[in-house]
């Protein structure tokens, strides 16, 4: 038997209310078609449903051992119409976003989870990778947004909205060979001598250089690995503050002291768009989240 979407809202109706004119009063529909449609239904599979012999139908266990499938099939149906309803009003297929390898991922991710809550049908793709790949994925239009560090360079082809700063700090293994030296890095162009551990990409040049100092790095398009060759001591980085917090904390990188200048290059960090793609209800609402001015609550209540 074929059982359509209209034939389980009917059977799910009497289950619920009881009765067959209460399922009619809630389809909105008279009792005899309800009764009727049920009656087909048991004549299709071969099997009652509903014991007709007291005052009210009262399911039969067969009818009780269908009930959860009809519900769950019921609620995925449900869903489909309302997702169909939002795309058509809207709503991209598919949110994609570019994360810079070293940026603190935990707003996106707090934005993304609010967004998931309010349209649980929607895709959402995060593509970690370094700075340049990002923007390069965002102009190429393989991505709706892209979370990175801000340029020095407005670029007319995009817009952005700053979401935050963070600093790059300079760090090295507490094992490092250049800590036990009488001759340490006291001054930061100390560290154009010691190798550099850097996030970069692997088939772009680096666009923004300030935070390449050595003449000596090593490169990784993996911000984790770059982690974890500063932490073997195969060099020194320029991370994040906000990242790799909790490894100073727990003493296995260190800050390093400078006599001419503070250690930290403060940088912003932008959600960026292209300037010409309009952007679709999902990517705008993740914006208007992550945005410091903005009240994450209004935005959700209004859509």
């Amino acid at each position: 038997m074929h059982l359509s979407g209209e034939n389980i809202q009917l059977f799910l109706a009497v289950l619920e209310h009881g009765s067959f004119s209460a399922a009619a009063r809630a389809l909105r529909r008279v009792p005899s078609a309800v009764s009727m449609a049920i009656a087909n239904m048991e004549a299709e599979l071969g099997f009652a449903l509903f014991d007709r012999s007291r005052r009210e139908p009262v399911p039969t266990a067969r009818a009780l051992a269908l009930a959860p499938h009809a519900r769950l099939v019921a609620d995925r149906l449900n869903a489909l119409q309302v997702h169909a309803l939002e795309l058509s009003q809207g709503l991209e297929s598919k949110l994609s976003i570019a994360l810079v390898s070293d940026i603190n991922s935990g707003a996106l991710l707090d934005a993304a989870r609010q967004i998931s809550l309010r349209w649980p049908q929607l895709e959402i793709e995060i593509i970690r990778v370094p700075q340049d790949d990002a923007l390069h994925l965002l102009l190429e239009g393989r991505v709706s947004l892209c979370l990175a560090w801000g340029g020095l360079q407005v670029d007319s082809h995009t817009q952005f909205q700053w979401v935050a700063e963070d600093s790059l700090i300079a760090v090295l293994a507490a094992h490092h060979p250049a800590l036990s030296l009488t001759q340490s890095p006291r001054y930061l162009e100390d560290l154009i001598n010691v190798r550099q551990i850097a996030v970069a990409s692997r088939e772009r040049p680096l666009a923004d250089v300030r935070p390449q100092v050595a003449q000596d790095c090593w490169y990784t398009n993996s911000f984790s690995m770059a982690l974890e060759m500063v932490s073997a001591g195969l060099g020194w980085g320029n991370f994040p503050s906000s990242v790799v917090t909790p490894l100073l904390e727990e003493k296995s990188l260190v800050r390093l002291t400078f006599r001419n200048t503070e250690n930290a290059l403060r940088l912003p960090v932008h959600l960026i768009w292209r300037k010409h793609q309009p952007l679709q209800k999902a990517a705008q609402s993740l914006v208007t989240l992550m945005s410091p001015t903005a009240s994450a609550t209004d935005e959700m209540v209004s859509q």
